[in-house]
């Protein structure tokens, strides 16, 4: 038996034959929350205007760390450095280009309120970057939302795996990335003693049912988490 949704959308194409017309799938994919009666969309960035709007998110989730850990402000200051944060954010477009690449914006209620972005690591492993959901927007399942369609376009790009790097004192994130099937790994060899206190490296296998983390093998591979590329 059809659903709802399954229902309207072969009635509009039913129509759209009886009349000669044409159904238009748009590129939005959209998941509707009815009991909070919000509408979240998931687009992958393509123009200026969706350009400019991930870089007002990837500025304000600086803003919310700062806000909301001020006693770490001298080292969250420190790994987004602002001029360097400032080139990086200028070329966010060629740096998550695609195919190997892309910037995933989420909407509620046609509003920009979150992104996350990824590009190529090495062969069939893609790098997570900066997820974030802005304050207003949280207890919709936004962030689920934006890392499932993330997967999906990391599969259909050929990705095997997907990995990344956070600091241990956003607790917040880690808890939706263990949610959705992520696994912590060992820090690079070669990565600076002390490290292993302030940052944790997980990793998600993008084809297994059930996560098999693989491991990291150089530092060298991971060169924008010790420098540029914040």
């Amino acid at each position: 038996m059809l659903n709802y949704n399954q229902f309207l959308w072969m009635y509009c194409f039913l129509q759209a034959v009886k009349f000669g017309g044409s159904v238009t799938l748009f590129r939005n994919r959209i998941t509707e929350n009815k009991k909070m009666s919000v509408k979240v969309s998931i687009i992958i960035a393509a123009s200026e205007v969706e350009f400019e709007a991930a870089r007002d998110l990837c500025r304000d989730w600086v803003k919310w760390q700062v806000k909301v850990f001020p006693e770490r402000k001298d080292i969250i200051l420190k790994v987004f450095e602002p001029v360097e944060y400032a080139n990086t954010l200028k070329n966010l477009s060629t740096i998550h280009a695609r195919p190997k690449g892309a910037i995933l914006l989420a909407t509620l209620n046609k509003k920009y309120v979150g992104c996350v972005m990824y590009h190529e690591l090495i062969p069939t492993t893609a790098e997570i970057k900066r997820l974030f959901v802005r304050e207003s927007a949280r207890g919709h399942g936004v962030g689920h939302l934006l890392l499932t369609e993330m997967f999906k376009c990391m599969k259909n790009d050929g990705y095997e795996r997907t990995q990344f790097n956070s600091a241990r004192f956003l607790t917040h994130a880690r808890h939706l990335y263990e949610k959705v099937g992520f696994q912590e790994i060992p820090l690079p060899k070669g990565t600076p003693k002390g490290m292993a206190k302030t940052r944790y490296f997980m990793e998600r296998n993008l084809n297994a049912k059930k996560n098999q983390a693989g491991g990291l093998t150089d530092r060298n591979v991971w060169g924008g988490m010790f420098g540029q590329g914040n």
